[in-house]
């Protein structure tokens, strides 16, 4: 499915079957823009009309259409919280994540591999880059990271000296 994770829920809360959920996001405020929700709890996918969303410090409260008991929402408990990808909204600079996972990254015309993952770090993020014979982290940095084009699924970049050297000399 084209879904992106925008949280978890966490539990129940009050006997109305409210959820408090977990946002995967730096603005919590964006729920309330929302007005579906994919709830998916081990491999089953249910779409869920959003009927109130509220945030309260650094969670979100969810009442779901269908969801009407506690017991019901403590059934959905540990579930991702997912949004078709077209509801997310556009970043005015830069990317997301999981617009990056998938890209091929190439040095010149030299294609390293595959963005399977992103890493954070701390200081700069990581992209994890897997080719046919090994797997190399890429520093995402301004340095390296000549090029993303999201639309044609493809970056290049600039490795720094030695990155590539063969780990047994």
């Amino acid at each position: 499915m084209n879904e992106v994770l925008i949280g978890e829920v966490i539990k129940s809360h009050g006997v109305q079957g409210e959820l408090k959920v977990y946002p995967i996001t730096d603005n919590p405020q964006r729920f309330k823009k929302l007005d579906r929700v994919s709830l998916e709890q081990k491999g089953v996918t249910r779409s869920f009309k959003i009927l109130k969303a509220r945030v309260h410090q650094d969670e979100v409260y969810l009442t779901l259409e269908g969801i009407e008991t506690r017991e019901e929402a403590d059934k959905l408990r540990g579930s991702a919280v997912k949004i078709d990808r077209a509801d997310v909204p556009p970043l005015k600079e830069g990317w997301y994540y999981f617009e990056l996972e998938g890209m091929q990254v190439f040095e010149g015309e030299i294609c390293l591999g595959v963005l399977t993952q992103v890493i954070e770090t701390g200081a700069n993020d990581v992209y994890l880059v897997k080719g046919e014979q090994r797997e190399i982290c890429v520093p995402a940095l301004k340095s390296v990271v000549k090029k993303v084009d999201v639309p044609g699924r493809r970056m290049e970049v600039e490795l720094p000296p030695g990155l590539l050297e063969d780990e047994s000399q």
